[in-house]
């Protein structure tokens, strides 16, 4: 089923100069999606003066406002409702488009998303979820920033909404699922995490226990699971690392004549490393809990990050990511009244 992508075109550090590229990119990548442009269309319509035989695949949605990259949210939402982010979001939930993908605010974005889109039922709030590279594949971890402080119940339903994405994802019915804590054995971490565990272990997920730090990277989990302010932190300690290791290499590499030499015997080494550690291979984050599919890219993607990120929206539409993630919500509700419980929410019941 062909689908239509909304795109931003405002957002980010670089706007139609990197998000209209990038869009051109994906449509002559698969033949049968769409793009709905988002922005002012002054400053999107030269940029597509090469792309006439793509011209029946595509549409400027003209929007007059643009979010700054330091704007509040709350006034982001309030005042600025013919913004590029806004308008491509309000396309989703009209069906207009089956997806938006912004590389703007975060904060702007996830609010907006959240007012226009709504949360699913059963969901107290979004998570930002994305992909991490492993020894062995790479792994799907959340929250990423969006919920810096969190109840057990949160992390209950990040790891339900993640396991839904992975599946979606990579077709695995039963992906592992592993909450990150500071050791594996069932008494560390603090109270919330314990919970979270007991939660998690009742809620018929492939749960596998408590991660460790390393333990991301090494490929225990498909999905790991934590609250905003870790995974946060833990995202960008390990972007720095990334950006560290390509520093030392290229120092080490660069000293002598000798070390050159056998930079460029070991060339395509070095290539295959980078592109398995490389950033830009993971952009795009997944807002996920939303009625509807709304992927982040960092501010600072160039044409072939960007792109990453809308494959992974094109990706959640083709495999109805929300209506996983539901139906998952709404088995685990019809579990919980049969055994005489309460359905797992902090916030209001739905």
């Amino acid at each position: 089923m062909p689908h239509t992508i909304a795109i931003d075109c405002m957002g980010g550090d670089h706007g139609p100069s990197v998000t209209v590229p990038a869009a051109l990119s994906f449509l002559r990548d698969h033949p049968q999606a769409r793009v709905i442009f988002v922005g002012q269309e002054a400053l999107i319509r030269p940029l597509l003066a090469s792309a006439d035989a793509l011209s029946g695949r595509y549409r400027i949605q003209h929007a007059s406002e643009v979010v700054a990259m330091d704007e509040s949210p709350a006034m982001a939402l309030k005042s600025k409702k013919d913004s590029s982010m806004r308008v491509a979001a309000n396309l989703v939930k009209a069906g207009d488009a089956s997806a938006c993908v912004s590389a703007g605010n975060t904060g702007a974005l996830m609010a907006i998303s959240r007012f226009v889109l709504k949360m699913l039922p059963g969901i107290d709030r979004p998570a930002i979820c994305s992909v991490l590279p492993t020894v062995s594949g790479h792994v799907y971890m959340l929250d990423l920033g969006a919920n810096v402080d969190c109840e057990a119940e949160h992390l209950l339903q990040f790891g339900i909404m993640g396991a839904m994405l992975a599946a979606a994802l990579e077709h695995r019915e039963r992906p592992r699922v592993g909450l990150l804590n500071i050791g594996s054995e069932d008494i560390k971490g603090n109270k919330v995490v314990k919970d979270a565990a007991e939660l998690l272990q009742n809620s018929g997920l492939n749960f596998i226990g408590n991660v460790e730090g390393d333990g991301v990277y090494k490929g225990h989990a498909d999905v790991v699971v934590c609250d905003g302010f870790v995974g946060n932190v833990a995202l960008k300690i390990s972007e720095g690392i990334a950006q560290m290791l390509g520093q030392f290499l290229k120092q080490e590499f660069g000293r002598t004549l000798l070390t050159r030499l056998a930079a460029l015997a070991a060339l395509k080494v070095l290539r295959n490393f980078k592109g398995r550690v490389d950033p830009r291979a993971y952009n795009g984050a997944s807002l996920l809990g939303l009625k509807g599919i709304c992927v982040k890219s960092h501010g600072s993607a160039d044409i072939f990050a960007f792109g990453q990120a809308i494959d992974r929206a094109y990706e959640a539409a083709s495999n109805n990511v929300p209506e996983r993630i539901a139906v998952k919500l709404a088995e685990l509700q019809r579990e919980q009244e049969q055994q005489g419980g309460e359905p797992h929410t902090t916030e209001e019941k739905v």
